[in-house]
């Protein structure tokens, strides 16, 4: 008896396993929040199981299990990034055309306090190592550095080069950052805040978003060619090189499953499977809605968050406007949410 309950038992761990080998990421929920208005990044707090979502001219902030809107970050210039720093019970957002920075209350969600950046700023990161917060100034390329806790601006990075794009921390004092039109990471101290690097990262062109897998010394960024550069985060050389969905924008590295996930404004997730620190392989794309660019990982879930709309018809082309875009539907703003089944 004991033989054949030993036995049922390696069965079952054996077809659990397989189930787990074989999981596919799939929708999980999707939520129409609402409203008008153009979109950017997304960030997740797993501590207090919030989601905060760039919309227009303010912050939509999610309930993370129930997407149930808690309420708005407002009064903001073309919010771009988005993130929260629990610890200190603040938030902070970009605001791309007042050039601004603002710090709100986690709690209340009221602003506390406008700093000035440099011009048109992006993408953000808190790294936990400096206590500061990074943010990425795309159009002048400089980085403005921020202390959240004291509500104030201490110093400025000049990275060179021209669009910057978003960034990356290795937690021991290394920061990483696309720069978009040259191609490159750069990569500065981040108590120093001098430069240390600059990678070309051939063949992938343009970078956008970038994650790391810190245990590795692996950087990930994903390029408007289609393809996501895998970097030695302390050599610089380019490790692998793995063809993902078009109009790309974001991307996150999930440490425990060992996946990079890049999200393109194709509609779709690209997953990369990390089989070694040397060989990665895409294990899945996954249909998601047109438009939703960017993404946020919550890893205690291992879910990830996409925020798009609908699209309606696309405007003709003018001498000002060569390339118009189609026009978002009204009311149809939404956040998706992907797991594993």
């Amino acid at each position: 008896m004991k033989n054949t309950c030993s036995l049922i038992s390696g069965m079952l761990l054996l077809i659990a396993v397989t189930a787990s080998a074989q999981s596919e990421f799939h929708l999980i929920k999707k939520s129409v929040v609402g409203g008008e208005g153009g979109w950017d990044y997304l960030s997740v707090d797993e501590q207090n199981k919030k989601i905060y979502v760039s919309h227009s001219t303010q912050v939509e902030v999610l309930n993370a299990d129930s997407h149930e809107k808690i309420g708005t970050v407002s009064n903001l210039q073309g919010v771009h990034g988005v993130l929260s720093v629990p610890k200190s019970g603040r938030g902070i957002t970009t605001n791309g055309r007042s050039n601004s920075a603002t710090i709100f209350d986690l709690n209340t969600l009221k602003p506390i306090v406008e700093l000035p950046t440099g011009k048109n700023p992006d993408a953000l990161l808190y790294d936990n190592f400096s206590d500061r917060v990074f943010i990425f100034n795309h159009s002048d390329v400089t980085v403005t550095v921020v202390d959240i806790a004291a509500g104030k601006v201490t110093g400025t990075v000049d990275v060179g080069g021209t669009a910057l794009e978003a960034g990356a921390s290795d937690e021991h004092g290394t920061i990483f950052v696309n720069l978009e039109d040259s191609h490159e990471i750069v990569s500065f101290d981040a108590k120093t805040l001098a430069v240390k690097s600059k990678w070309k990262i051939a063949p992938g062109e343009e970078p956008t978003g970038l994650a790391i897998d810190r245990k590795n010394h692996r950087l990930f960024a994903v390029c408007h060619n289609g393809l996501m550069m895998v970097i030695d985060s302390e050599k610089g050389n380019v490790v692998a090189q793995v063809p993902i969905g078009k109009r790309v924008d974001g991307v996150v590295f999930d440490q425990e499953l060992k996946m990079a996930i890049s999200s393109n404004g194709e509609g779709t997730l690209t997953v990369v499977k990390e089989v070694s620190p040397n060989e990665f392989k895409v294990v899945e794309t996954v249909k998601t809605e047109v438009g939703a660019r960017t993404i946020a990982l919550d890893p205690k879930t291992h879910h990830v968050f996409v925020s798009t709309a609908q699209y309606g018809e696309t405007p003709p082309a003018t001498a000002a406007v060569p390339n118009p875009r189609p026009k978002v539907v009204p009311g149809t703003f939404m956040v998706l949410e992907y797991g594993m089944k």
